[in-house]
């Protein structure tokens, strides 16, 4: 249940709550659309990034999501069963491993994000895709928690 009073709406609460400052939802939607249509991150590298700020934010929605571009990308559901235990997991490629570290560290220890981690990321994503992924992840937590903390967590309307 929200925490504030949001109004009744197409979409329920996960929508409407943006109707309250909807200056904000518009800054909202450019940054999701952003991380899902811009991204020059293949979709699975995105995709097990979020996954693993969904698990730490303890998300519903975030959980259960799949953005469109995603179930055209045709991602396994394996690839979600595995992501707190990316560390061990066989099936992970090292781009997707790194990538679910990353973002972990991003929200859980940002202060544990030194060169050396910087250097294990450039043995395998180029700059602009370093950069790429610490947007979309700046997105996930931030907007994650966000809804979390709102009590707007149980659904998602975000349709992209």
């Amino acid at each position: 249940m929200a925490r504030l009073k949001v109004p009744d709406g197409p979409g329920g609460e996960a929508a409407m709550i943006w109707t309250l400052r909807p200056e904000l939802g518009d800054m909202v939607e450019r940054m999701i659309r952003g991380a899902y249509q811009q991204s020059i991150l293949p979709p699975d590298e995105r995709e097990l990034a979020r996954m693993r700020i969904a698990q730490i934010n303890d998300c519903v929605a975030c959980s259960d999501f799949r953005a469109q571009s995603v179930l055209e990308a045709g991602i396994s559901p394996e690839l979600y069963d595995n992501v707190a235990t990316y560390a061990s997991y066989p099936g992970y490629t090292p781009r997707q491993r790194l990538a679910i570290e990353y973002a972990e560290r991003f929200a859980t220890d940002h202060g544990s994000i030194d060169d050396a981690m910087f250097g294990r990321l450039r043995e395998v994503f180029s700059d602009e895709e370093i950069l790429d992924l610490t947007l979309c992840i700046a997105v996930f937590l931030g907007l994650g928690r966000s809804l979390t903390v709102l009590g707007v967590d149980q659904s998602c309307a975000i349709d992209l």
